[in-house]
């Protein structure tokens, strides 16, 4: 009686294989951190810094001098001066000698961009854990209808929700919190959406466990959603701050002369005939160090935050 054997080897098919995506995986990496990828990144930098040492040469320069001469021929004379930054900081500015300095605008700056960040992002973050871990009836139709707002242009809800804002109702428009809750309701779509992306792919595993050592919705919010979460809610808050810092729009159409941000005057500081236009470098340099400080400080959570759901396992 003859006995078929079976083959000695039935899974070495899946070896070249398996070999094979290790090789791709391995040529991938040395790719990424080649020396030419080093070199090619250094020079992406440069590039991208080139204009901001431009601008900050550039804001150096006299007055006297700004129309005719490039920054680095005034650096060969010697003639760079920081006058110009301590003028439209401490100085009033422009062809209005009534006006309060620059750094006046940099605090309400910093007054209308912190609270326009943190209402949205904890909302957001709140909003985002709800609709991904507490079923309730019809959650499906108000996270889709809260996505489709973000295809609302911001131009459209500018006057009804002045008007909701305004004397006749609240009472808030011209003021830091009208400024804020308009802020906080035109990011809030986006920061809903982002978050609750985030927020769904935390393993069930955990919020079971959590829920079987008795903690409520709220502890699970507090000590397992807010730690994990925190590279996402980085990477929004950069991106919410930049917004914030940079709008105009906004904070002229719900503030006022009191609450106006840094961009207001940047906007107005080359004066009627351009006489002025020698501030505007100095002053665009300081409306954009800010930012770049808050970027560079969070820049770990923001990759983290960028990379997070991108791979698995």
């Amino acid at each position: 009686m003859s006995v078929t054997m079976p083959p000695q080897h039935p899974v070495e098919d899946d070896k070249p294989t398996k070999g094979k995506s290790l090789t791709k995986a391995a040529k991938a990496k040395e790719n990424l951190t080649s020396p030419w990828a080093t070199a090619a990144a250094i020079i992406i930098a440069m590039v991208w810094t080139i204009p901001t040492v431009a601008l900050f040469m550039t804001s150096l320069i006299p007055g006297d001098r700004y129309r005719t001469d490039a920054w680095w021929t005034v650096l060969a004379d010697g003639g760079l001066t920081f006058e110009n930054f301590n003028q439209v900081l401490f100085e009033s500015f422009g062809d209005n000698s009534t006006a309060p300095p620059l750094l006046e605008y940099v605090f309400n700056s910093i007054v209308v961009t912190v609270p326009s960040v943190v209402f949205p992002v904890v909302l957001g973050l709140m909003a985002a854990y709800a609709f991904a871990w507490i079923p309730f009836k019809g959650s499906n139709f108000l996270f889709v209808l809260i996505f489709a707002l973000q295809v609302v242009p911001l131009q459209l809800a500018l006057i009804p929700l002045l008007r909701i804002l305004g004397p006749e109702n609240l009472g808030l428009a011209g003021e830091f919190p009208g400024v804020w809750i308009a802020h906080t309701i035109f990011a809030l779509p986006l920061s809903v959406f982002l978050l609750h992306n985030f927020v769904s792919h935390i393993p069930r595993e955990v919020l079971e466990a959590a829920r079987v050592d008795g903690a409520s919705h709220t502890q699970m919010f507090f000590r397992i959603i807010i730690p994990l979460s925190l590279p996402a809610v980085a990477s929004l808050a950069i991106f919410q701050f930049l917004w914030v810092w940079n709008d105009l729009l906004v904070s002229a159409v719900f503030g006022s002369a009191d609450t106006y941000p840094l961009t207001y005057p940047i906007s107005n500081l080359a004066g009627d005939y351009g006489q002025y236009a020698y501030l505007v470098p100095p002053a665009a340099f300081i409306s954009m160090i800010i930012p770049l400080i808050v970027f560079f400080s969070l820049q770990r959570y923001f990759v983290r935050g960028l990379l997070a759901g991108s791979t698995k396992g």
